[in-house]
This record gives structure tokens, sequence and C-alpha cells, in this order.
């Protein structure tokens, strides 16, 4: 259990998909997604989502995102954020709003 001055460092942010690639150095089926976070400005964020999501479904969507980890590179692509998502033994779900909200929105 962690204390909720401890999740408050977490700050999770609502972007819209811009643009989604192919990872282009990656064997595992991923996408790297250009997320418009608002006055935070644009973010590539590398989600394994690909097989599961096709471009055309992600592109306008308003998803819900880890905004403040630091960078790391994934199979030679710098993800600036973690996509979040519901993951079972069947199926993964990314977490989106239920109305478009303003790019960059706090998630509280």
């Amino acid at each position: 259990m962690i204390n909720i001055e401890r999740f408050k460092e977490i700050e999770i942010r609502v972007g819209k998909i811009t643009d989604v690639e192919d990872h282009p150095y990656s064997s595992k089926p991923m996408y790297k997604l250009t997320v418009d976070v608002g006055d935070a400005g644009k973010r590539t964020i590398v989600a394994g989502i690909k097989g599961i999501y096709t471009k055309e479904e992600l592109i306008g969507k308003y998803i819900v995102i880890a905004a403040n980890l630091e960078p790391k590179a994934i199979a030679g692509v710098v993800s600036e954020g973690m996509l979040l998502a519901a993951e079972d033994d069947k199926t993964i779900s990314i977490l989106t709003v239920d109305r478009p909200v303003k790019e960059g929105s706090l998630v509280r």
C-alpha cells in the first residue's frame, strides 16, 4: 500500500493521439505514437498494442498517460511517457476518457 502523497507523485494526464507509426526497430508488435499533451507539447510514446488496435482506431483517440516518467529507450526509440491500459488474460484495453477534454488535462 502507498499513501495518497506518494500516489500524487504520478502525473496522469489526457493526451490526444495525433500520429501512429510502426515501431521501426522492434521485433515485437509495437507502435510509435505521437501524443499531444497540451502545454507539455507533443510526446513520443512506445506502446505494445499493435495487433490489438489498428492505426486508424488510434488516431484522434483521447488516452490516459503517465506523463512524468523518465524517458526510456525501447528498442531504439525514446518513449516519453506510458499509455495506461487494463489487461486480463484475454485482452488489453487502453484507458480513454468518455468525452473530449483539453489535451494535457490532469486526471485526479
